[in-house]
């Protein structure tokens, strides 16, 4: 089973459901396209299944993490420390995961923007954690309006879905001075960054700024 999800996300991952079929992954995992009807009705259970596989495990993870992260402040977040505890996380599993988390990634950048099935997907595995990061943030910055947290939000997982995707354009038009593959890289850079976007749409100025 563990083979066959696993042939299944990198195809998923590369072309999307709809250019992969259940012969597809049969025939690269060696077995009888029987065998996946088996387990799976059709397609899009099998690429749910997928999908869940991975996402229990880095939900879990970030919501731990950024429960830790409060209760080490003493209920007293700043932006960029809630951030760090929400990315930081899980970069780490895109970088030290594997080819398997790689593969993982593009397929949740390609669900993000894919409306008519994948929102429901980011909204089943997604939402709570996503919400304690909201509920996070709110508590850095109490007098920002709701909807200017909302958009920073939006803003942050847009940019970590293009990371997820590797497209490689940035390697290409920094003429290889960065590297879609280079986790560390974003981690190093991306809550800062996005840090100073939610400080100055909330209208934070740096002399007042929390932390």
């Amino acid at each position: 089973m563990e083979q066959i999800l696993d042939v299944a996300e990198e195809l998923f991952s590369r072309h999307g459901l709809y250019g992969v079929t259940l012969q597809d992954v049969a025939r690269r995992v060696g077995v009888h396209h029987t065998l996946l009807n088996y387990y799976f009705e059709d397609k899009k259970r099998l690429f749910d299944a997928v999908f869940a596989r991975r996402a229990v495990v880095t939900s879990e993870r970030r919501m731990k993490a950024l429960d830790e992260y409060e209760a080490s402040v003493g209920g007293k977040p700043t932006v960029e420390g809630a951030l760090h505890a929400f990315l930081d996380t899980d970069l780490d599993l895109y970088s030290q995961g594997g080819e398997g988390w790689k593969h993982y990634g593009a397929l949740g950048a390609l669900v993000s923007n894919t409306p008519e099935w994948g929102a429901d997907l980011m909204d089943q595995h997604f939402d709570p954690v996503v919400l304690r990061l909201i509920d996070l943030l709110g508590k850095a910055l109490p007098d920002c309006p709701e909807e200017d947290i909302f958009w920073g939000y939006h803003f942050v997982t847009g940019a970590l879905m293009v990371t997820l995707a590797r497209t490689g354009r940035i390697d290409k038009l920094s003429g290889g001075r960065c590297r879609s593959e280079d986790f560390p890289a974003v981690k190093q850079r991306m809550a800062r960054f996005m840090a100073a976007g939610f400080l100055e749409i909330c209208g934070v100025s740096p002399a007042t700024k929390p932390g």
